[in-house]
């Protein structure tokens, strides 16, 4: 079981969301200069695989991360990454491949055609992850018209047999049940499934290797590495109980 570090970036530096106001959400907020040292840092904490988030893409569409994506990639060897942000099409998702990543991550955005996928897959067999939505058990909102609001599962074998190399299942509103759900869909498919959220603490990360989560590959850690989660401690807890 892996604790995937998510590695926000925008404008060249690490960004973390803020605290919410007045009910809507924080602004990003930057907390490092040194993104290649930060992702150096998870590495030696534990981390063996990373997730990058081009906030920057997100606006314009464009890879405007992708130089500083292939430093850490080069800073970090041995240690895959996987790309996210705004990538909806080979022309956003080239230049990631280029830098160096393992993997770039398509939102629901991105599948605007019954084709889209699979021509992706196609052509950069081992690279393609999707992104899945998830509501309810229901595919939630966006996308190719056909797979919106259908069941999480179906929709799930339907991009495995398109040739994605993995799915991260992505909770829309109520998080709390993001590790079982997506263990659920986990168990329907023979690629990885990583859940998007769900591990806080320490006893999180106990819950989701001995209970329902014990048949994801791993799940992406964010704003709990600023407000105390230990990546080295919960890495090496994962290791631990996975052997058990």
């Amino acid at each position: 079981m892996l604790l995937i570090p998510s590695l926000e970036l925008k404008g060249g530096k690490c960004v973390r969301k803020g605290p919410p106001v007045g009910g809507k959400p924080g602004v990003l907020l930057p907390y490092s200069d040194d993104p290649v040292a930060q992702a150096q840092q998870w590495v030696k904490a534990g981390a063996r695989r990373l997730q990058l988030v081009d906030h920057d893409s997100m606006v314009s569409g464009k890879a405007a991360q992708a130089a500083m994506v292939q430093r850490i990639v080069a800073a970090c060897p041995g240690v895959p990454a996987q790309v996210t942000g705004g990538i909806r099409n080979e022309e956003g998702l080239l230049p990631y491949i280029e830098a160096g990543a393992d993997f770039v991550v398509l939102g629901m955005r991105a599948l605007t055609s019954a084709h889209l996928v699979n021509d992706l897959c196609l052509e950069y067999p081992g690279h393609i992850v999707v992104a899945l939505d998830v509501r309810e058990g229901k595919v939630a909102g966006g996308g190719w018209s056909k797979l919106a609001h259908a069941d999480m599962s179906e929709t799930a074998e339907h991009f495995q047999r398109e040739g994605v190399a993995a799915i991260v299942f992505c909770p829309v509103g109520d998080a709390k049940d993001c590790i079982a759900s997506a263990a659920v869909m986990a168990r329907g498919i023979a690629i990885p499934v990583i859940a998007a959220a769900g591990v806080a603490t320490l006893e999180d990360v106990k819950s989701l290797c001995t209970g329902a989560g014990e048949d994801l590959f791993g799940v992406i850690v964010s704003d709990a590495l600023h407000e105390g989660l230990d990546l080295a401690a919960g890495q090496k807890l994962a290791d631990s109980l996975s052997k058990a």
